[in-house]
Parts: C-alpha cells; sequence; structure tokens
C-alpha cells in the first residue's frame, strides 16, 4: 500500500490543497484504492458521527456509490466524482480530539456476543470498540451485522443501507486489514443507535403466524397488475396500504413483481416530488437497492419497503411535469439537459433511450451528470441514488426500469446545485498529469 505523505496530511487537515494531493496520491501505484483506503481509516474515527443524530452524514457511505459508477463514467468524470466525494467526506464535522483519542484507542475482544449485546443495549461506542477486535471483518460478519439491523427502520432505512455499502466497499477496496475494521465499527456504530421497528410491528400483526416467504423470482404480471399495487402504495394511507400488501404476500406474491410495483411508486413519488425534497426522495431508490441486493425472504422488510415509499406524499397527475416531445434521444443531450436544468427535456431523452434498448446508455448519461455536482450541496443523494439505479435495473422488467430512468432525470435535473467544486478538482487533476 503506498500513500502519499501530503494526502495523509490533507485528511488530517484539509488545506486549500485538498484536490492536488489527491492527484499527487493518484500518481502512486494503485493509487485510486490506496487513497480511498488511506481517506476512510483516517476519517471514520474523526467524524463526529453521534453529532449528525438522527441523520447519518453522506461521506463516507457515498464512496461505495461512486466504486460502483465508475464502469458508466468516462475516467475524468470518476475522478471528479470520487475527488468531490472525497473533499466531502473529509470536511464533515469532527469530534475533539480528546474524544478522538479515546474512539481510536479503544479496541474490544472481539467477540459475536458481546457485539450482539452491545447493539442490543444502544451503546455504539461500546459496539465501535468491540468492532475493532476482529482480525480482518469477512463479509459474513457484515451480512451477520445487517441481520440484527434488517427490521430497524431508524433514519429510514440507513442502518441496512450502511451495512450492506460497507460490505460492498470493503470488498472494492480487497478488504485490507485496518480499513475493514473501521468500516465494520463505523457500520456496528450505526447499528447500536436507537431503533425504530413500528413498521415492522404493523407488518408482523397482518401476518399473523402464517409461514410467509417471498421467493426470490422473475417478475411474471403485466402493467395493468403492476398499476393496481401502485395505487395502493401511493394513494392509501399506511394501515390501509399494509392490508392488501401482506395479502399479497401471503397469497404467494414474489419478489420480481414486489421489487416492479415498488419502484414504480417510487418513480411517481420521485415525480410528484418538490425540488427541495428531490433528494430525500431519491432515497427510496438506495433502499429498495439494498433489500434487492439482500434478497430477502422475510415478508418484513418488503413490507417496511412498501411503508417507506408511501411516507412520501403524492400530487394530482395534472401537476407532474411531462416528458417534452423530441425526436432521436440522445444520451450527451440528456446530460446536457439535467445541467441545464430542464426537467422535461431530460426526462425525453431518458424515456426515449429506455424504450429504444439503450437504458444503460441513459444510465451513463445520469451518471455523467451526477458527476458534474457537488455531493456537499444534495448529501450525495444524486451518486447515491444513480448508483442504486444501477444495482436496481437488471433486476426490473423493462416499464419499472424505463420510469426509474425517467423519474430520476427529472429528479436530477432539478436538484442541480454548483458545480464549482468539480471544477477545481478538474483543474488540479488536469495539471498533475503527465
Amino acid at each position: 500500500m503506498t500513500v502519499d505523505p501530503r494526502w495523509q496530511h490533507e485528511l488530517e487537515a484539509p488545506t486549500e490543497q485538498f484536490f492536488g494531493s489527491f492527484a499527487a496520491q493518484l500518481a502512486q501505484p494503485d493509487g485510486v484504492r490506496d487513497g480511498v483506503r488511506e481517506a476512510v481509516k483516517a476519517l471514520a474515527p474523526r467524524i463526529d458521527w453521534e453529532a449528525y443524530l438522527p441523520h447519518v452524514p453522506h461521506g463516507i457511505l457515498g464512496l461505495r456509490a461512486v466504486l460502483r459508477l465508475q464502469p458508466l463514467l468516462s475516467e475524468a468524470g470518476f475522478r471528479r466524482a470520487l475527488a468531490t466525494q472525497l473533499h466531502m467526506a473529509a470536511h464533515e464535522g469532527r469530534r475533539s480530539p480528546q474524544n478522538l483519542a479515546q474512539v481510536s484507542a479503544a479496541k474490544g475482544s472481539g467477540q459475536w456476543r458481546n457485539l450482539e449485546a452491545f447493539i442490543q443495549s444502544r451503546r455504539p461506542g461500546l459496539a465501535y470498540a468491540e468492532a475493532q477486535g476482529f482480525d480482518v471483518p469477512a463479509e459474513d460478519d457484515f451480512q451477520r451485522l445487517r441481520g440484527l439491523t434488517e427490521l430497524d427502520m431508524a433514519t429510514v432505512g440507513h442502518k441496512a443501507v450502511v451495512c450492506d455499502h460497507l460490505a460492498d466497499l470493503h470488498a472494492r477496496l480487497e478488504r485490507p486489514k485496518a480499513t475493514g475494521r473501521r468500516l465494520f465499527g463505523l457500520a456496528a456504530w450505526v447499528a447500536a443507535t436507537p431503533e425504530d421497528t413500528f413498521w415492522a410491528r404493523r407488518a408482523a400483526k397482518r401476518l399473523g403466524d402464517a409461514a410467509v416467504s417471498v421467493p426470490w423470482v422473475p417478475a411474471t404480471l403485466g402493467e395493468a397488475a403492476w398499476e393496481s399495487q401502485v395505487r395502493e402504495i401511493c394513494d392509501l394511507g399506511l394501515v390501509a396500504l399494509l392490508d392488501p400488501f401482506t395479502a399479497r404476500l401471503k397469497a404467494g406474491q414474489g419478489s420480481g413483481d414486489t421489487l416492479a410495483a415498488l419502484v414504480l411508486a417510487a418513480s411517481e413519488k420521485q415525480l410528484d416530488a418538490r425540488r427541495d425534497l428531490e433528494g430525500k426522495t431519491a432515497w427510496t431508490y438506495v433502499y429498495l437497492a439494498a433489500v434487492a441486493r439482500a434478497r430477502p425472504a422475510d415478508p418484513r422488510i418488503w413490507c417496511q419497503a412498501a411503508a417507506l415509499v408511501n411516507l412520501f406524499p403524492t400530487d394530482e397527475p395534472e401537476e407532474r411535469v411531462r416528458a417534452a416531445h423530441i425526436g432521436e434521444p440522445d444520451a450527451g443531450a440528456l446530460t446536457e439537459a439535467i445541467l441545464d436544468v430542464e426537467p422535461a427535456l431530460a426526462m425525453a431523452h431518458a424515456g426515449g433511450l429506455a424504450r429504444t434498448g439503450r437504458a444503460e446508455a441513459a444510465l451513463a448519461a445520469l451518471a455523467e451528470a451526477a458527476a458534474q455536482d457537488d455531493p456537499t450541496f444534495n448529501h450525495a443523494h444524486q451518486v447515491l441514488a444513480v448508483a442504486a439505479a444501477a444495482d436496481l435495473l437488471p433486476e426490473l422488467p423493462p416499464p419499472a426500469g424505463e420510469a426509474m430512468l425517467v423519474a430520476l432525470a427529472k429528479s436530477l435535473a432539478n436538484s442541480q446545485g454548483s458545480g464549482d467544486l468539480g471544477r477545481l478538482a478538474d483543474r488540479a487533476l488536469a495539471a498533475a498529469r503527465p
């Protein structure tokens, strides 16, 4: 592992030289991998996670999203997105030096019985310390931790998402020991914060003692059947929604049709989102993608997903932005429409690309647009949502995939912030190239 000393210094105390130092790190062998490893190792214990409660900061969480989007991005877009995401993580609120020293030095015995006890008794500091005692956390350790959080929807499902994304980030960084302990400790800390099992308990009451399992099978229904489920998810109250939703799961509806209905409903909610709620509403895709990656059989988890989508407001159809009329859809024009804040035009290009078998090109155009934006402005919701769409798209029937891409195009166009930070990163990265 090779880390440039200038990069280490910037992680300890960021300055105006942040992007130049990151560019120097990229010049090292395995510069991206080792630079992100060092960032996680340095920043995880420094960020004041407790001060953000009941929310979760997205600096480190968004790193997984950027790495997930790398195959869809140009080299310049990937480097820009990674640089600005690391900048966001490095500038999140920090603990005092005294607390930092205590947290960094604390190390438990690395035993699951202790870790589970600290999570169940809601002692995040001790959970973090106990997790530092694990030698090299394995995928199974992250998944076991996720199992302790799957029915806990505090902070709208962040706990399960954190466990899932940090496990994936660990794998993408090739499972380094020290960085893995930091990621595992962070996931354990979040898992041990106050819980909220309200939705899971409401679902369990309706499921009763029936042995219900949701099989992972492809979608078999058509658009009319999905639309009737969308109407229930979007229009009914929580109590009224859970009755038909649990009835369908009891009747044997599988994951494919359930996920399709949830994504279609989430896309409708995204079309209805006010500009100040674009990013928060897009979080539903992040949670749904984490559910799809876990492939749960437990129907309560699917009920939680329905309740989360239902949580966001629904508007009248005539109030929604409509896609413009265009000729040939074009991926470059899609990115340009988003950056020019033209949602109707962006929707038209995204939908046209999806309908003509070019959904992957539409996804790449969305990723390039997200890479232009300052993640601090939108809490990294843009890269998180597009990475979620990349995870979801292979699991969806074409109508649901198209609806998701169209809704995200509208969301990204309506939530454009400053690109100044990205331009600073571009200049520093370009200046460092031979």
